[in-house]
């Protein structure tokens, strides 16, 4: 199985890891889960985190094959429209990602929204293959922390967006508009079923007790280390277990701003009559959401 290069772009704000998986023989590569910069105290969005993959990429001579998302995210902006309009680049996520979108545009009450998924070139379903130069890449269908979300099988790597954590962090939340606990167990149990060599490559890292940023390990430590799944002989165990933890966690302070822009294909809205961009939430939508 070849093997990749794999650089991470780990964005403090939000916590989030961005990937370039390139290709060493032919230097195809591909961008998965840019970060475009929000500040919601001020309302300004900033290219910084994107800019900063594309800086690289040109330091190493890379070309661009794709930008994909793992899923519609909920804790930051996708900076996929804006690659593509810099790269000409096709942009990709998973094809459940038409059911957030309907789920999402009664939320907002967008009517005009197109919920076909025709903001993206291209929707993958479980067992698609495509390749990022010469390396051959294989869509997991990973639902459970949101109902669209994928894992790219890359070579000998797994990016498993928020499936699960480094081990020293657990799991992904299942509590979203579309999740489920049982699904995210699922999930978990078929990239656990991959080689214990497997690199995998998470979407985000809390940095638990304050340590340094990690985002790589292996289905091997995982299966040995993670301190939810070690906790959890059976699917009954993990539900309980996520369901009881996700009643106690507030929502991620963007996820409001954040759907609108990401079932969008990361597409910012339009300017209004006085050329100014508006986002629009609704209140009391997320019932039951702990106060954060």
């Amino acid at each position: 199985m070849r093997k990749p290069d794999v650089a991470a772009f780990f964005d403090p704000r939000t916590w989030s890891v961005q990937y370039v998986v390139s290709d060493p023989k032919t230097k195809a590569c591909a961008i998965i889960d840019p970060v475009l910069d929000f500040d919601e105290k001020s309302g300004a969005t900033s290219t910084g985190n994107a800019d900063e993959l594309l800086d690289f990429i040109a330091s190493q001579n890379l070309e661009i094959q794709w930008i994909l998302d793992t899923h519609p995210h909920a804790d930051h902006f996708s900076a996929a429209a804006y690659l593509k309009e810099k790269t000409g680049a096709p942009i990709a996520i998973g094809e459940r990602i038409v059911d957030v979108q309907k789920l999402w545009a009664g939320l907002y009450n967008w009517s005009d929204l197109s919920t076909d998924g025709s903001q993206w070139d291209r929707l993958f379903k479980k067992g698609d293959v495509f390749s990022i130069g010469n390396i051959e890449t294989t869509i997991l269908f990973s639902p459970g922390h949101t109902l669209a979300s994928v894992t790219y099988m890359i070579g000998d790597c797994a990016f498993v967006h928020d499936t699960v954590f480094m081990p020293d962090s657990g799991t992904a939340r299942a509590d979203f508009p579309g999740g489920s606990a049982r699904a995210l167990w699922a999930s978990i149990q078929e990239i656990m079923s991959l080689p214990d060599a497997t690199r995998i490559f998470v979407g985000h890292d809390y940095q638990p007790g304050g340590r340094e940023p990690r985002w790589e390990s292996t289905v091997g430590l995982q299966k040995t280390k993670n301190v939810h799944l070690t906790r959890c002989a059976c699917e009954a165990d993990f539900v309980n277990l996520r369901e009881q933890r996700d009643k106690t966690l507030p929502m991620p302070k963007l996820i409001l701003h954040a759907l609108q822009v990401n079932i969008n294909g990361g597409r910012l809205p339009e300017p209004e009559a006085n050329g100014e961009r508006y986002l629009k939430f609704p209140l009391n939508a997320l019932k039951g959401a702990v106060w954060g």
